[in-house]
């Protein structure tokens, strides 16, 4: 049962890419509307959280801090000189501002606003979206007053005493997405037919080269699969004049393909997506538990400690997806897209399997766990 509304005042930070964005907006959607709480964002100064967060209705703050390069390189002075840049610009945002808490969602814009944070004593909740975390939360979890994560063994990592396995928080409009109705209308929007296995194709918003080479190959191949299927391509925006131009010149093959730059109704490619092929990104590992859909993981090589690879073989050690090395996809995919497609019972075990490692109400519980520590540090306060 939910508190009454009380006002409080939360920093919310991190970002750079959905998986740490979207569950902190998410989060921030049930602080306002379920305990009144005024909410100000920190971002990278030049990262997607500038463009997104004012878009769900809340401020934010850019700071000029950039990731350290994988490589030794001089540019990572650079990188040092503007984190401490971006450190004293957060330090006089929380002392200007006075938040009751602070919340890490992780990324590197996170990092020195926790630091921040700690220094002046304010309560910092952390927020971890993958099986093996990133630094900025490795690094600030000695003095967080929870830690919350997706993800079970993450003991190795934080103090087993404050973690507290929550999920990750995620948009609403997903919850209903398997209505009959949801699903007409899924259908309609993609111009696709009921009783066809379909499987949604994508690589991100920005698109991934080698999912689209193997699907390239899939479409030269002209397969004639022993069971109807169709197929939603998203390419990518930085691939889709590519892709668009390949598919115009080959396309006439007996699958139907569904190919676009960015797939602007996900709610309706996963409400009739039988399965999918995907990278393994933290927030769309959750929407998938949630969703029940089997999916073939295709593990991004590039991102930090190859954490998508960890995220997937989460999964796959349960039975509850299958992964396909980035390297090996393009000789693999009609191969396990085809497999998968005839195989309705393995299909029903992955389903059931991941469906039991969905969390359906996070955001819920991120935001009762950072109201708690607020209502502890000011009992705290109010005894001395």
């Amino acid at each position: 049962m939910w508190r009454s509304k009380i006002i409080m005042k939360i920093i919310i930070s991190g970002g750079g890419t959905a998986g740490h964005i979207y569950p902190a907006i998410a989060t921030a959607q049930v602080l306002k509307e379920n305990f009144g709480a005024e909410i100000l964002f920190i971002g990278a100064s030049e990262r997607m959280e500038m463009d997104k967060v004012p878009k769900a209705g809340f401020e934010i703050i850019g700071l000029p801090v950039e990731g350290l390069k994988r490589k030794i390189t001089h540019k990572n002075l650079i990188v040092l000189a503007k984190y401490i840049r971006s450190l004293i610009k957060a330090r006089g945002i929380v002392k200007r501002w006075k938040p009751d808490a602070v919340v890490g969602f992780g990324g590197y814009a996170s990092a020195p606003v926790i630091k921040a944070a700690q220094h002046f004593s304010i309560p910092t909740i952390l927020q971890e979206q993958n099986s093996f975390p990133g630094i900025a939360n490795r690094l600030h979890a000695k003095y967080a007053k929870v830690i919350c994560t997706a993800y079970d063994g993450m003991e190795r990592f934080f103090p087993n005493t404050r973690i507290v396995k929550t999920g990750n928080p995620l948009r609403v409009k997903y919850y209903n997405a398997f209505t009959d109705e949801k699903r007409r209308e899924a259908y309609k929007y993609f111009n696709l037919q009921p009783g066809y296995i379909t499987v949604v194709v994508t690589g991100g918003s920005l698109g991934a080269g080698t999912i689209n080479g193997a699907m390239e190959k899939l479409v030269k191949s002209d397969p004639n699969p022993p069971v109807p299927i169709q197929i939603i391509w998203q390419t990518g925006a930085y691939y889709w004049e590519r892709e668009f131009d390949f598919y115009d010149k080959n396309g006439g093959i007996s699958i139907p393909i569904k190919i676009t730059s960015f797939i602007d109704r996900m709610d309706l490619a996963y409400a009739i997506a039988d399965m999918i092929v995907c990278r393994a990104g933290a927030s769309t590992i959750s929407e998938i538990q949630m969703l029940g859909i089997p999916a073939v993981f295709v593990p991004s090589p590039n991102v930090a400690e190859d954490h998508q690879t960890h995220n997937a073989e989460a999964l796959v050690e349960k039975q509850a997806a299958i992964m396909i090395k980035d390297c090996e996809l393009g000789d693999k995919l009609l191969e396990v897209i085809t497999t998968l497609a005839v195989d309705e019972n393995r299909r029903r075990t992955i389903s059931e399997n991941v469906r039991k490692m969905g969390v359906y109400n996070s955001a819920e519980q991120v935001s009762e766990l950072i109201v708690e520590e607020i209502e502890k540090d000011k009992r705290v306060k109010n005894a001395k």
